[in-house]
């Protein structure tokens, strides 16, 4: 029997980080299936999902701990196999305007109080072009009650969106 362990990993950016974290796990027998990592502010982050074999899980939690010698905070956690996914219905939210702060803030607000879930989200500011400011963007996958109307939470982003003067864009997955 496999476990799945969801790993986190920051630590001040440097060649050889990922295949650090590589090495422990297929030194125990672990296989890597899906990881987000990134380069921010100088620092790595990233979160992956590895399965191992029950009896290793435990070796295999050490020697990713172990990293930290290396200067790379990791976190490990056990993790329920199944998603239920079939609870939910996928949606895709788009969103780009003039950055300024709070917008995560209201529209994860305006989410959450409909119980819709965020399971990705990826944002970046960027240069305005010929704006002198700067542009905020975000993507977005949610996971939403299947009796959620898409509708009423479109019209609500929309509202939010014309509040924050930001455009939003709401579809179905």
């Amino acid at each position: 029997m496999s476990v799945s362990l969801v790993v986190t990993v920051i630590g001040p950016d440097r060649p050889g980080l990922v295949e650090s974290i590589s090495e422990a796990v297929a030194a125990h027998e672990g296989n890597w299936l899906e990881s987000r990592m990134s380069r921010l502010a100088g620092k790595f982050a990233g979160i992956l999902r590895v399965d191992v074999a029950e009896p290793r899980s435990s070796d295999l939690t050490s020697a990713l701990l172990a990293l930290e010698s290396q200067g790379l905070k990791t976190v490990v956690e056990q993790s329920a196999v199944g998603d239920d996914v079939a609870a939910a219905r996928g949606l895709r939210l788009e969103i780009v305007g003039s950055d300024q702060p709070g917008i995560v803030h209201d529209i994860s607000q305006a989410l959450a109080r409909r119980s819709v879930n965020v399971e990705e989200l990826v944002t970046e500011r960027t240069d305005a072009p010929m704006a002198g400011s700067s542009l905020f963007k975000a993507w977005a996958s949610l996971r939403a009650p299947h009796d959620l109307s898409v509708d009423d939470l479109r019209e609500a982003l929309e509202q939010l969106a014309h509040d924050l003067m930001v455009d939003v864009t709401l579809d179905e997955s």
